[in-house]
């Protein structure tokens, strides 16, 4: 499920009227005026929803995956190779491509670091390579994964669901607290946010939390033997539902509300038949494939579009059916630049860094302390 919120968001990417960081110019390929906006008003929710359902994801899988008597240190080793070099090596594409003359090293050591997006400051949350703002979220997941798993697996299973729909409520109270008690100006255009309202709802790292936790709480819940069987057909509908609601529902409220119970039922249905070993057409060599690659090819976008559709095609608008070629040709450039980056920077790091070598296998083994008085915690 891995590819469909990268796919997602790419819609929005690749359909903006304008790039978000500089060098800024034209991205939305239409020339037809009225097509153009009809497709951004249509996709506009995609590129919210994509990161939303890309948390609730996470949240699950997480908590699903987790290894019996794994240190804490070992489990932050392995998010954090998961991510770093990944985003170092876009990091350091962007600078060189384009970014080191626009961006001043106020912005982008915070994204280097990846704490950008804690600043309330619309240019530093999107520096050099605006996708990586959600990855100052999953670090905070990933770090805080821990505490949280110690939390959520104290809640009896009787009670599992009434904490699912009080974070479900929580992500309400987001959208409340944007709207009602912060600033409301200067107003975007684009978005009918603030930049202080859309960077507390949307980017801000803790408000993110509640979509990670619902993940989390939807994993044991199914773990746990208290999701009921819902038919795909009814799944599908309500995911439906959800997108549609989006477009019509008003900003805060269409980023994350209107769609976290579709996207919650979505995955604990589909973790759900899998173990009851049904066939949901996730599991073939493509969809595997396309999962794996899936990281990769969300964080080429800032790059790949932003920055190639310029650097090409310059601000050049086509024909319906030309337009069409050319989001073709950004995907297919996309995919593969997502693959390059799974295959040559991601695999390796996660196989050299991505777990403690043992003593067999590490240099001057026998130098090392006999003592192991002092172990970390574990995620039991």
């Amino acid at each position: 499920m891995r590819f469909f919120p990268a796919l997602l968001v790419f819609f929005i990417h690749s359909l903006q009227p304008i790039g978000p960081v500089d060098p800024s110019g034209p991205v939305n390929p239409f020339a037809d005026q009225d097509l153009a906006q009809g497709l951004v008003k249509f996709f506009l929710p995609a590129g919210y929803l994509g990161v939303s359902f890309f948390f609730l994801l996470s949240g699950f899988v997480i908590t699903w995956s987790v290894k019996p008597g794994e240190k804490v240190t070992a489990y932050w080793r392995r998010r954090l190779v998961k991510i770093f070099p990944n985003h170092v090596v876009m990091w350091a594409a962007a600078m060189i491509l384009f970014a080191s003359a626009y961006t001043p090293m106020r912005t982008w050591l915070p994204n280097l670091f990846l704490v950008n997006s804690w600043i309330n400051d619309f240019t530093t949350q999107m520096s050099v390579n605006a996708p990586s703002w959600s990855l100052c979220a999953e670090l905070l997941f990933y770090l805080s994964f821990p505490l949280l798993l110690l939390g959520v697996r104290r809640i009896k299973a009787e009670r599992l669901w009434w904490w699912a729909g009080a974070t479900v409520a929580a992500t309400v109270g987001v959208g409340l607290v944007t709207v009602y008690l912060l600033p409301d100006t200067p107003r975007n255009a684009y978005i009918p946010l603030s930049p202080t309202q859309n960077w507390f709802n949307y980017t801000f790292p803790p408000t993110r939390m509640f979509e990670f936790v619902l993940g989390m709480l939807l994993a044991r819940i199914v773990i746990a033997n208290r999701w009921p069987r819902v038919r795909a057909v009814w799944v599908a509908a309500l995911l439906v539902a959800g997108y549609v609601a989006a477009t019509y529902v008003p900003a805060p409220f269409n980023m994350v509300a209107t769609t976290i119970v579709p996207f919650g039922v979505t995955i604990a249905a589909v973790a759900d038949a899998d173990v009851r070993g049904l066939r949901t057409h996730l599991s073939g060599k493509i969809m595997v494939w396309l999962g794996n690659v899936s990281f990769g090819f969300y964080l080429c976008q800032g790059v790949v579009i932003f920055w190639g559709r310029q650097a090409v095609l310059g601000n050049a608008t086509y024909s319906t059916p030309v337009a069409v070629l050319v989001m073709l040709g950004m995907f297919a450039a996309t995919l593969l630049a997502g693959w390059f980056l799974y295959a040559c920077v991601e695999t390796p790091a996660m196989k050299y860094w991505g777990r403690k070598k043992r003593p067999a296998e590490a240099r001057g083994s026998a130098q090392q302390p006999a003592t192991t008085a002092l172990q970390p915690t574990e995620i039991r």
